[in-house]
């Protein structure tokens, strides 16, 4: 595992350098859907310390299971019914799949008190597929607006899952426009901060066009095993 780790961490250094961007601004994410929590024990104890989950049971067992690695930040990354948003607000760090403004209204109101802000990203249907999840891109703004005026939440940036494709151009193109809304956004006053988006297949177009955080979980865990997934 440790090396399947520097792999990634190689191909992200590589990545950067090769967009003349910054070293180090671009953070790994380790999507552990599907592996025990011994497998993020293992790649915790090599360094990494970002780490995502898609499936709320999963993520309350791995979160009990790991309580003891205090420096661990998680990511919930996959999408949330309004009846599983609680244990998500009061144990992530950061939410990366919000496209709903009854999912925000619904964390901000569950987020405790003594904790920070929920960091959250809304996710951005980039490629206009019907069955894929997130905002139409012409929806953004108005859903940014509200979820800016909702207490207990950080509104950070955008996040998307382009559609498969062969086609370098037209994958580039889907980051590009990921860049471009949060870029509309930020001269509207906004900040925002982060872009999420690149997995194992496609990290460095993504981080060409300017991902801040890359999800990745096949090139670090292997194959994954979806007979139980915590649904």
């Amino acid at each position: 595992m440790l090396s399947a780790w520097q792999d990634v961490l190689q191909r992200v250094e590589t990545a950067t350098k090769n967009a003349g961007r910054k070293a180090g601004s671009v953070r790994l994410i380790a999507v552990g859907k599907t592996f025990q929590a011994a497998s993020l024990r293992a790649l915790y104890a090599c360094g990494q310390r970002d780490f995502g989950e898609n499936y709320v049971q999963e993520f309350i067992g791995k979160h009990a299971e790991l309580a003891d690695c205090p420096e661990i930040v998680w990511h919930f990354i996959g999408p949330l019914q309004s009846n599983k948003t609680r244990p998500v607000a009061e144990r992530a760090h950061w939410v990366h799949a919000l496209d709903r403004l009854k999912i925000a209204e619904r964390l901000s109101a569950q987020r405790p008190e003594p904790m920070p802000a929920l960091n959250v990203c809304l996710q951005v249907n980039v490629s206009g597929e019907a069955s894929k999840s997130g905002v139409a891109p012409g929806d953004v703004t108005a859903l940014a607006q509200a979820v800016r005026g909702l207490p207990r939440l950080e509104l950070r940036g955008l996040m998307a899952i382009p559609e498969p494709t062969p086609d370098a151009q037209k994958l580039a193109g889907q980051f590009a426009l990921l860049g471009r809304l949060r870029d509309d956004l930020n001269r509207e006053g906004f900040g925002l901060d982060t872009l999420s988006m690149g997995m194992s297949a496609d990290l460095e177009p993504a981080i060409a066009a300017g991902a801040t955080h890359v999800r990745v979980g096949t090139a670090l865990f292997g194959a994954r095993d979806y007979s139980n997934n915590g649904l």
